[in-house]
């Protein structure tokens, strides 16, 4: 008798060995029809899988990760077996699944177009119809590589020859087309209708540049057509939010030639990024941190002490300085070390929040730059939170709601994963347990929902990520705490507890923004460039219908100048129609228009970037409701 505990704890019991989907069927038929791929004592496998003991059962739908991934993996195969069909001359390296939909790397010296995609795609859509059976088998290592060499795959040799001794090797076959695999796939190509290939790009061969050039293929699958059409349209909304292409649009940032990775701020953007700091302070100072500013270039003895010299070394920028090595920071956190030993404290003083708006540099591969999203130079808006073990809990908590305050004013949803402590880590079972305690117990008391990422902590402590969703629903990673249990033995920092001996303090890293040039990019996206007026590089245009009245309009413009208003004036020779669609271009939140009507009585005509004509109203009286706007940072969401 085979036991199967499914997910709502139910147990099903069978006389005989049976598949996953022979389960799902003893369900329902019509769980049957809808499930993808399940899990059996954790662990993902297809529908085909012989359940032989008793177990623990979890069957996923697409609407689960892990059915879309098995669905979107069956889709990289077909998309392999497509390419086989029309170029047989084709070599196959890898087609994993990513986060929005899959790719496969292919050797093939006929360059791919976009029209050559369509041919693809609609071949794809004929090996779905066609219903082909997938199966699964193994082969010992030497019949792989026979395998491998015999159909000339160089690239699958490859990763066969870097497999470790006695690893299982698997592969899937449907009807002509036969991949190397760790699977789990679907059991059919059937449920494969709805395609779409997106793109295709050049990608080196692992990654390495010193590898050949390859062809990228990205796609993305559904099982409905309806699904495909809705992110099709998100896909085409988000091109036309492209922070890159805002950011020059709106003159706020762009990429120099000279320095591919680092970017140069222009004027409005740097009334973006400051009043982003702004806000930033404000938050700091409230919940009573001390702003620090750490050294930019450190010795290479600090950098072993943290151990990035020989864990992160090829991401750093070195510099020899008086014949002693030197590195640009990467990170922050070993300045906050030096911060903390520059005096001796005591319990009394801690917690000890330290906040710092610090640069780093970290060398990333051409190929991995993305406009603001992967820059070689960034700012990140780090704390180090020094503490007793005792105040965990509660400033764990802090840190949550800060971070709450934070997204809830540029109007994101987010969720909260927990990653508990991983196979390798450091520190003793009673540090990882009070540390893994003290971030589920704060998160439970304020009531807040979250996964757990079980193994997924650093390997100096368990962490608390916080996922925030933009308009169009994608994902972004920006907020972090993490504890850390490494830091202050390396650097050996203590406080004099309650019975005059050493102690050693609990340290929070932590982030809100994460990369502040980061989190302007998924701002410029996040509000289409139209930013709410507290944060608008330009709030308010002035718009005189003719020359007559650029005196009356630098009077208002020195008004709301004098208010902190960030204020400018389209005094060209150009019809006012001409004004008002180029602001609105601009994104600007408020145009004012004046002429012989609002100079004789001392009034503005106000049009707004959302609502469209206000009216004529006094200028102390737009001053109030603006500064009022302004200083309530309402969103525009």
């Amino acid at each position: 008798m085979i036991k199967v505990t499914l997910k709502d704890g139910s147990i099903k019991e069978f006389e005989n060995e049976l598949s996953v989907m022979d389960v799902a069927k003893s369900i329902s038929e019509g769980l049957a029809r809808n499930i993808l791929s399940a899990s059996v004592d954790g662990k993902v496998v297809g529908l085909d899988y012989i359940i032989t003991k008793d177990c623990e059962i979890n069957l996923f739908k697409f609407e689960d990760e892990e059915g879309k991934d098995v669905f979107r993996h069956t889709s990289a195969h077909i998309l392999a077996q497509a390419i086989q069909r029309l170029y047989p001359e084709a070599k196959f390296a890898i087609g994993p699944t990513v986060e929005n939909g899959f790719y496969y790397d292919i050797d093939l010296d006929y360059r791919l177009t976009n029209d050559d995609l369509e041919k693809i795609e609609k071949e794809m859509k004929k090996i779905a119809k066609e219903d082909i059976k997938i199966e699964r088998y193994e082969l010992e290592r030497n019949e792989a590589l026979a395998w491998a060499k015999e159909n000339n795959e160089i690239y699958k040799v490859e990763l066969i020859e870097a497999l470790p001794e006695g690893e299982v090797i698997s592969f899937y076959k449907q009807g002509d087309f036969t991949d190397l695999c760790r699977g789990p796939h679907l059991t059919s190509t059937k449920k494969v209708k709805a395609i779409k290939l997106l793109s295709v790009t050049g990608a080196y061969w692992r990654g390495d540049e010193k590898n050949k050039m390859l062809q990228r293929i990205y796609g993305i699958t559904f099982e409905k057509n309806k699904d495909l059409e809705e992110y099709l349209h998100l896909l085409e909304e988000a091109k036309k939010r492209d922070h890159r292409k805002l950011g020059k649009e709106l003159e706020l940032f762009f990429m120099p030639d000279e320095g591919q990775g680092f970017p140069l701020f222009l004027p409005k953007g740097m009334e973006l990024k400051n009043e982003l700091l702004k806000f930033w302070r404000e938050i700091h100072r409230e919940n009573n941190y001390v702003e620090i500013e750490t050294p930019i270039i450190l010795n290479q003895k600090l950098w072993e002490t943290s151990g990035h010299w020989y864990h992160y070394k090829e991401n750093m920028y070195t510099v020899d300085i008086d014949n002693e090595m030197y590195a640009i920071k990467p990170m922050n956190c070993p300045g906050g070390m030096l911060f903390y030993k520059s005096k001796p404290h005591s319990y009394r003083e801690l917690p000890i929040r330290a906040a710092e708006i610090g640069r780093v540099h970290r060398h990333e591969l051409s190929g991995a730059l993305h406009g603001l999203m992967r820059v070689r130079a960034f700012t990140q808006d780090d704390a180090h939170i020094f503490m007793l073990p005792e105040q965990i809990k509660d400033e764990i908590k802090n840190v949550v709601n800060l971070i709450d305050k934070v997204y809830k004013t540029f109007g994101f949803e987010y969720h909260v994963e927990l990653s508990t402590r991983p196979e390798s880590s450091i520190g003793t079972d009673e540090e990882w347990e009070i540390a893994e305690n003290g971030l589920k117990e704060a998160l439970e008391e304020l009531n807040l929902d979250y996964l757990v990422n079980e193994g997924d902590g650093a390997f100096y402590g368990p962490k608390i990520d916080f996922k925030l969703k933009d308009c169009l629903g994608r994902t972004w990673q920006c907020g972090t705490i993490q504890l850390d249990m490494q830091l202050p033995q390396r650097f050996d920092i203590n406080y004099i507890g309650q019975d005059n001996e050493k102690h050693r303090p609990v340290m929070i890293h932590r982030v809100a923004f994460g990369s502040i040039e980061r989190f302007i990019g998924i701002l410029i996206e996040h509000y289409a460039g139209k930013f709410p007026v507290w944060l608008s590089p330009v709030q308010v245009r002035i718009l005189p219908i003719s020359d007559k009245y650029n005196d009356y309009s630098n009077e208002i413009r020195q008004k709301l100048f004098d208010r902190g208003i960030r204020v400018d004036i389209d005094d060209r020779t150009e019809k006012t129609g001409f004004k008002i669609r180029e602001a609105q271009l601009q994104k600007i939140p408020y145009m004012l228009i004046v002429g012989e009507k609002e100079e004789s009585d001392k009034t503005v005509s106000v049009r707004s970037r959302d609502k469209g004509e206000v009216g004529s109203i006094s200028i102390d009286e737009f001053i109030e409701m603006i500064v009022k706007e302004i200083e309530e940072r309402t969103n525009c969401l």
